[in-house]
């Protein structure tokens, strides 16, 4: 098992629409995520920054990289780009972060 982390931002006073709507995450959308390998998906929310800490396990063979063109996600995308940095694809402005430290 891998662990990944990545870090986006909200816009402005965006954070608790953000909340909301992952609140009702569409199941659909859990389905892709659980499909592509990705397992114990936590996203923490830093209000004095605006910025997302995204944090998940994937499994070995688990990736990212096909999410992307799965409609699922691109609905979901569009749904959360007005909260959100996002490329003109709707896919939200990240970046990896690099583990410098692990504890079990």
């Amino acid at each position: 098992m891998k662990r990944h982390a990545f870090a986006m931002r909200l816009k402005p006073g965006m954070a608790d629409e953000y909340r909301r709507r992952h609140d009702a995450i569409w199941p659909e959308l859990v389905r892709e995520h659980r499909d592509c390998g990705i397992h114990d998906y936590s996203i923490f929310f830093d209000a004095a920054t605006d910025t997302l800490f995204a944090f998940c396990k994937l499994d070995d063979d688990g990736t990212f990289a096909g999410m992307p063109e799965d409609d699922v996600v691109k609905r979901w995308w569009k749904y959360n780009a007005d909260l959100m940095y996002c490329h003109d694809d709707n896919r939200p402005v990240g970046r990896d972060l690099v583990e410098v430290f692990h504890m079990d």
